[in-house]
């Protein structure tokens, strides 16, 4: 696997407070890697370092194969970046703020920036918008032309860090299509703290919590795991039937999910299903109403990875 992004002990201490605790990150070239965490676990940190805006406390990075220390700034040119409230001049328009953006990179002609422009604006599905000021456009509009600034240099790797915050689920959904439409054409490293659009669109994941990656792989292994889960229903008292399960060697935790419902997690499928019928079938008169196999989301995932409530 090569990897677009790769970092090996990285640190960032605050004074006191140590945002970054030895990060080993591998980004796979080509991916869409959701980074999750909760507020203040060093996501953001981590991306103002891979893009040179503060300097890391210790630890190496490399982007796209070249060591940041030796050749941050050629291989920056070669990364798109979004940061998490890009501020854009009002009165601007979408296409004043695309062509500003391309004079830096193309030393071409009038003509060949314009073409650059068209073909960014009708990428990120603002050609009805092109001669809209800035100041008109909707959030989710703004999220498009910020994404279209970023990748109007033909990046190989592009860096969004909360590109859907504080968006409605149209402006959600325009930007999601948006990065699918960019899949296979770079690689995509973005942050979020919206499960669910992280599972509809990335392959690969990172969990960050208190500065430490807790888990990092493509988003099919997550979603499988090892262990497995069974919604259970009882007519009656189910308590000692759910206290049963839970002495159990091949549980793992059992937890109510409604009046007479529970989720009994276990190690495995064929031990779990074997388990639960001779343990359920023993329930003294307890009826089973619902037996069936529960399939585990990202949410689900995430909230075993992390500590929540530790927000900033």
């Amino acid at each position: 696997m090569t990897a677009a992004i790769e970092t090996r002990g990285l640190r960032k201490r605050y004074r006191k407070v140590e945002a970054l605790s030895g990060l080993d990150l591998e980004v796979p070239e080509g991916s869409i890697c959701g980074f999750l965490g909760p507020n203040g676990a060093g996501k953001t940190t981590t991306m103002k370092i891979l893009m040179g805006l503060i300097r890391p406390t210790e630890g190496w990075a490399s982007m796209l194969g070249n060591d940041l220390d030796s050749n941050g700034l050629g291989t920056r040119s070669r990364i798109g970046y979004l940061p998490q409230d890009p501020s854009f001049f009002p009165r601007a328009t979408v296409r004043d703020v695309l062509r500003f953006v391309t004079r830096r990179y193309l030393a071409g002609s009038k003509a060949a920036i314009e073409t650059r422009v068209d073909e960014t604006v009708d990428l990120v599905g603002l050609d009805q918008r092109a001669d809209r000021k800035v100041k008109g456009l909707s959030g989710g509009e703004l999220r498009r032309l910020g994404i279209g600034q970023a990748v109007i240099s033909g990046p190989d790797l592009l860096i969004l860090d909360e590109p859907s915050v504080g968006l409605d689920p149209e402006g959600r959904r325009q930007v999601l299509d948006l990065l699918d439409d960019l899949r296979g054409r770079m690689t995509i490293f973005y942050s979020s703290h919206i499960l669910d659009d992280v599972e509809r669109i990335a392959d690969h994941v990172v969990v960050l919590d208190h500065g430490e990656i807790v888990d990092q792989g493509p988003m099919s292994r997550l979603l499988g795991g090892s262990s497995v889960a069974y919604a259970v229903a009882l007519d009656g008292d189910g308590t000692g039937v759910i206290d049963r399960l839970d002495r159990e060697p091949w549980v793992t935790a059992t937890r109510p999910i409604g009046t007479g419902r529970w989720e009994v997690e276990a190690v495995d499928r064929a031990t779990a299903e074997h388990g639960l019928l001779r343990t359920l079938a023993g329930g003294n008169g307890t009826r089973v109403t619902e037996l069936r196999p529960l399939q585990r989301n990202l949410e689900d995932i995430y909230l075993d990875l992390v500590e929540v409530g530790d927000d900033e």
